[in-house]
């Protein structure tokens, strides 16, 4: 699909992955509208593309919905959807204060895996509607996974999971939306700099990069960007997930 003057969404736009697809969708000439609980953090990236920032939580099914008709408001339905935002809580399934809350896996499940659906249900209803582009195509839906979802660790059961839903779903979504001629792809990252691994010691980040075969640290935001510009130009990706890992397989700890 070629982007330009095409409507586009990005979840957890306010930074980390979804700030470098937003500003590699704008380069690219797309109405970018970028969707952050933080919406401030929001403002500041679409600032600087020419974009538009919109409050939203993912997982609350009127707070997407306001934010995807306001953007619809401004850029028209959009076409294109990349789900980046997500939490990564981390706790053992019974620790040493006893069973893991419900509440906290629960979390992690509406934020990452029910937030995505949310988002691609809305996206896609709206993409449904429009008149196909050359080639057939209506819309890409581009969700983010994770290698956890193949290796969790001890103590990523909860992120884990919600990753591994993410997988199960990009293939019937993909099925479903099909006949229409909207895509639906996920990326598999693995370790990623984040803003929530930018907070680890510079030894620690050190070290998560070097257990990476090649290249040897951590994946860049903008990497994650490119890869997700590449399923949305080729229109034979679909219902695909694709790991983006540097060849890493994750061990039990």
């Amino acid at each position: 699909m070629n982007v330009n003057g095409v409507a586009a969404i990005v979840t957890g736009g306010g930074s980390g992955l979804g700030a470098a697809t937003g500003r590699a969708l704008a380069a690219a000439g797309a109405r970018v509208a970028l969707l952050d609980l933080n919406e401030a953090a929001a403002a500041e990236v679409a600032a600087g593309i020419g974009g538009l920032a919109l409050a939203c939580d993912v997982a609350d099914a009127g707070s997407a919905e306001a934010a995807v008709a306001r953007a619809a408001e401004a850029h028209g339905p959009a076409r294109i959807l990349v789900n980046c935002a997500g939490v990564a809580t981390a706790g053992r399934i019974v620790g040493r204060n006893g069973p893991l809350d419900l509440a906290a896996y629960a979390t992690v499940i509406q934020i990452n895996l029910i937030g995505s659906f949310n988002l691609m249900r809305l996206v896609a209803a709206g993409a449904l509607a429009l008149d196909p582009l050359e080639g057939g195509e209506r819309g890409v839906i581009i969700s983010t996974a994770s290698v956890a979802a193949y290796e969790g660790q001890v103590g990523q059961a909860a992120y884990a999971s919600s990753k591994a839903g993410i997988v199960g779903l990009t293939l019937p979504a993909a099925r479903e939306f099909a006949p229409a001629g909207i895509r639906v792809c996920a990326i598999a990252p693995g370790i990623f700099e984040t803003p929530m691994l930018r907070g680890l010691p510079q030894e620690v980040q050190d070290s998560l990069g070097a257990a990476v075969p090649f290249p040897s640290r951590l994946g860049r935001p903008d990497e994650y960007a490119k890869l997700a510009m590449a399923i949305i130009d080729n229109p034979m990706l679909n219902g695909e997930v694709i790991r983006l890992d540097g060849a890493l397989r994750m061990q039990s700890k």
